[in-house]
């Protein structure tokens, strides 16, 4: 749980989060008389102001996102839906509210934010049920969420941005410009990275591209220069917008990722 929201206010919404004792002055309406029959000291009870925080997890679910190497247990969506699910749990355990977008070449599903425990099945469902499909566009995507999200909120992205950057730099920038702390997780098979292949391979393309025959050894090196220049790319596009980036590689197992992504967000609301 290191780097969970807590609220930095009080109100007296629907959601307990916890007591403190009574002080002269205090409203009675919000003593817990339970307590006092165990205690026979006055305790109030405290809530969470709803208002406080929202989270959005937005799910690229493009064709390209489909991909699964040997080297990998689960394809680029999988290891996101699973990564999605988790973090709901935890932004649901806190009594926050968590909602879910999907998008490829356009916005797909939208499912506002909820505190609800059973909202977790929603989420569930909704990742269960989509399929990737079609080409990615995350700018367009991106800036037509933005307009529909009517309250600051901590978005996260998850994507392999397998896309024109400028697009999707630009559709992030909308989001950040609009108040969103934003947050990158961008998604790759170990595949795509360390390009293992040796023999004569046909690659096949996902989102509309020309089947290619070629001979690995002869342009691996090349390869691996170019993937990790668009890595460093993104990087640092997303530091020049002031976004936290992290990468997901789908062979490495969420119990890592995650704490990590956590502590790293522990450590930007330290800076803040």
């Amino acid at each position: 749980m290191t780097g969970r929201h807590r609220s930095s206010q009080r109100g007296f919404s629907a959601e307990f989060a916890e007591h403190r004792e009574y002080t002269a002055g205090d409203d009675v309406r919000y003593v817990d008389w339970k307590v006092y029959g165990r205690s026979d000291r006055y305790y109030l009870k405290q809530f969470e102001d709803e208002t406080n925080f929202s989270c959005w997890m937005v799910l690229d679910t493009s064709e390209s996102m489909s991909y699964r190497s040997t080297a990998a247990p689960v394809s680029k969506l999988d290891h996101a839906r699973r990564a999605i699910a988790a973090l709901s749990w935890l932004v649901l355990g806190q009594r926050d509210a968590v909602g879910l977008a999907t998008l490829s070449g356009a916005l797909d599903r939208l499912l506002p934010p909820s505190t609800q425990p059973s909202h977790l099945d929603q989420i569930g469902r909704i990742l269960q049920e989509t399929t990737p499909r079609g080409p990615t566009a995350l700018g367009a995507a991106l800036e037509d969420l933005a307009t529909r999200l009517d309250r600051r909120s901590l978005v996260i992205c998850f994507s392999d941005l397998f896309d024109d950057l400028d697009s999707a730099t630009a559709g992030l920038e909308h989001l950040a410009w609009r108040g969103h702390d934003v947050v990158v997780l961008q998604v790759i098979d170990p595949a795509e990275e360390d390009f293992p292949f040796e023999e004569p391979t046909r690659f096949v393309g996902l989102e509309g591209e020309t089947d290619q025959v070629v001979e690995p050894r002869a342009l691996g090196e090349a390869y691996r220069a170019e993937f990790q220049q668009f890595l460093d790319d993104v990087s640092h596009r997303c530091r020049s917008l002031h976004l936290d980036h992290l990468l997901l590689r789908s062979d490495v197992p969420l119990t890592v990722t995650l704490p990590r992504f956590l502590e790293a967000r522990l450590h930007h609301r330290g800076r803040g």
